[in-house]
């Protein structure tokens, strides 16, 4: 069974042996003064044991990064949990409500960052190592941009492009029920012409028929 199994091991380490996401937005935007979710996932098909995850920040000093949040996710059946230097942060934290894997496979590592200010603009990374990968690691990097306010997504012209493509579909069921209706109408007035031609057919030859009408005969010889 090891044998018939090797193929899907080999299938899963080459494509999720381990893999963080960020999410799609490559930035992401936050009001001044707002608690904003950076978002972080990773996956393991092999599964984990006391997995680590760091979030890090670009650095003015002589540090190339500045680590803001250490945790660690023991097992599959288990949250992941604060480094005891981050565990009373008061800029981040680790949401509350974090879900756990649902499949095993995928675990929640999402920071809270508390109180956004224009400070936090700037490159965050996620960085996750695995253990019981040989401490295999990949990381997600996104932009923070904290702004003074949100800027509304004007949809005027989703609906301008939208009515209109409404109103070309609308036009064209209208033509079609036009169209059906006039043949519909067209065939019906056929069928009465037919059935009165055939009507006045089936009269004259019964008129044929009836006494008092000219027969040519002729005149009997005489003997």
């Amino acid at each position: 069974s090891i044998l018939l199994n090797l193929p899907r091991l080999q299938l899963c380490f080459r494509t999720l042996a381990l893999e963080v996401s960020v999410g799609k937005a490559p930035v992401i935007y936050a009001k001044n003064g707002t608690n904003v979710l950076l978002p972080c996932t990773f996956n393991s098909c092999i599964g984990i044991e006391k997995a680590n995850f760091i979030w890090t920040v670009p650095s003015f000093t002589a540090l190339p990064l500045l680590q803001i949040f250490k945790g660690v996710v023991k097992n599959k059946d288990s949250k992941p949990e604060p480094h005891p230097e981050y565990k009373f942060s008061l800029k981040h934290m680790l949401p509350p409500d974090l879900p756990l894997s649902k499949d095993n496979r995928e675990f929640n590592v999402s920071l809270l960052l508390l109180d956004a200010d224009f400070e936090d603009s700037g490159t965050y990374t996620c960085l996750v190592k695995n253990p019981k990968e040989k401490d295999a690691n990949h990381s997600g990097t996104f932009t923070l941009k904290v702004v003074v306010m949100l800027e509304k997504v004007d949809n005027t012209l989703t609906w301008i492009i939208l009515s209109v493509v409404g109103g070309i579909i609308g036009l064209l069921i209208l033509i079609m029920l036009t169209k059906k209706l006039v043949l519909l109408i067209l065939k019906k007035t056929r069928k009465q012409k037919e059935c009165l031609v055939s009507s006045s057919a089936n009269e004259n030859t019964e008129n044929g028929g009836l006494p008092g009408s000219k027969i040519d005969s002729k005149p009997a010889s005489k003997a």
